[in-house]
């Protein structure tokens, strides 16, 4: 089975290496020297990494053949495919390959329909799954415990708790005029008060939600 591990980058320095941006939990047992990978497109590889460093909270690679900068901006844009095991799985129990989350079902606690993961991005922050809604549109979730505590791969689906507005933007709306008028009725009004001069109200009394 083929699996998307990296794409690379800009070019850094002259002599050949690239960043990338890595698409793997496991950069060093993918991405280590010595590590042969087919391309996308494929007239650009296979590549075969000769040395691999993190720069600046980057990792940046060299591949044999590629000697100097021209022949690095060359490969701008190319994916890097690992070759793996279908039944290959992480050694750690929390973690999972790509290919195991693409096509998962995405479902709220209550069992609610959210849709289906199509893919996962790899971005410096975070992971983040890409999953698209039964009426086209795509949502991008944030891979982390809150908000996924639960993935069976026996039963093909994973649930998420989202925060308001995160699946449906028509909720945080909700919530931000929710929390707009209830910042209104925390301001107090000290004109208002009996003949008596004491407070009509209690001012900094939060009104119930």
């Amino acid at each position: 089975m083929q699996l998307v591990v990296a794409r690379i980058g800009r070019a850094h320095g002259i002599r050949g290496q690239v960043s990338v941006e890595v698409r793997t939990d496991e950069p060093e047992l993918r991405l280590a020297p010595g590590a042969v990978l087919m391309t996308d497109p494929p007239s650009a590889g296979p590549l075969t990494i000769a040395a691999g460093k993190v720069h600046s909270g980057r990792l940046l690679l060299s591949f044999e053949g590629v000697a100097d900068r021209t022949a690095a901006e060359a490969l701008r844009n190319v994916l890097l495919i690992a070759e793996i095991d279908p039944d290959e799985l992480p050694e750690d129990p929390e973690e999972f390959y790509d290919h195991q989350l693409v096509g998962l079902d995405v479902v709220l606690a209550d069992g609610t329909e959210i849709g289906e993961v199509r893919e996962i991005a790899h971005l410096p922050s975070q992971d983040l799954l890409i999953v698209v809604r039964p009426d086209g549109r795509e949502v991008m979730v944030p891979f982390v415990e809150e908000i996924v505590p639960e993935i069976d791969l026996e039963e093909q689906r994973l649930v998420v708790t989202p925060p308001p507005g995160l699946i449906d933007p028509d909720e945080a709306e909700v919530a931000s005029s929710r929390d707009g008028d209830a910042a209104d009725g925390d301001t107090p009004d000290g004109d208002e008060g009996d003949s008596d001069g004491e407070p009509g109200g209690e001012p900094g009394a939060e009104p119930r939600s």
